[in-house]
């Protein structure tokens, strides 16, 4: 989940409580999410073959926003 506003993450994990299993891993900014994604900067070393099943972007995300980060994972 890439959010950068702490109001929002709560409210969506709140929603999701009951129904999600897997761990939830935070990114602040669209660079922190493309970093967890691409297994580099500060996730250097995280398993690349391990990757999210689903990806929630904020559209507003503060560095590269959130359709930056989709049109960067598409050109992969």
């Amino acid at each position: 989940m890439a959010e950068d506003n702490l109001d929002d993450v709560a409210l969506t994990l709140r929603a999701f409580m009951n129904n999600i299993t897997n761990p939830v891993i935070f990114a602040k900014d669209g660079v922190e999410a493309l970093y967890y994604l691409r297994g580099t900067g500060t996730y250097a070393g995280r398993d690349k073959k391990e990757l999210p099943v689903v990806v929630m972007l904020d559209l507003n995300l503060p560095k590269i926003n959130g359709l930056e980060v989709l049109r960067s994972l598409r050109q992969e």
